[in-house]
């Protein structure tokens, strides 16, 4: 891997790492809408899965401003990410619980996307890469709306379906 001269160095790495970020998000949140049992939460990972798609194109788009390949790097941390998510996919919980753990892990993986979004945002901003920016701006606000609706669920009333003693789970 070539040295990271400066900020614009950062930046393609930034890129590259988020365009990795999103293809691995795509694979797994099909899954994940799969095994959502409450269907609001359903319908918010399949409209998330949409989304991810633009946010891939806007990737690909931003590697053409760039004059950049798309790349072939592996987010390892997203690879983490979705691993766990994986795994509570696969854990014996009831449906409400499953639920709110499957909502536990997409936010862990939002949360690392807004990160990685804002920080390459900043980067681009700071370089005067307005046009790169812009896109990644856009998703960034996409992804903060997803972790909204994901925490507005949890909060709402799929966490409390989850408690100790609710009806469903005596």
């Amino acid at each position: 891997m070539a040295k990271l001269k400066n900020l614009d160095d950062l930046l393609e790495h930034s890129i590259k790492d988020l365009y990795s970020a999103e293809k691995q998000a795509l694979e797994a949140l099909p899954k994940m809408a799969k095994k959502a049992n409450d269907p609001q939460l359903k319908k918010a990972f399949e409209t998330h899965l949409q989304e991810t798609e633009q946010q891939k194109s806007r990737l690909e788009q931003i590697f053409q401003l760039m004059g950049m390949p798309t790349s072939r790097m592996k987010c390892e941390a997203m690879e983490g990410l979705i691993k766990e998510s994986e795994e509570m996919i696969d854990e014996n919980a009831t449906p409400e619980v499953k639920d709110a753990g499957l909502i536990a892990s997409a936010q862990k993986m939002e949360h690392y996307e807004i990160s990685g979004y804002g920080t390459a945002a900043h980067f681009a901003q700071r370089l005067g890469k307005n046009d790169i920016y812009k896109l990644l701006e856009q998703t960034l606000n996409e992804e903060q709306k997803t972790d909204t609706l994901l925490n507005n669920l949890a909060k709402g009333y799929i966490n409390q379906k989850a408690m100790p003693g609710s009806a469903k789970n005596t």
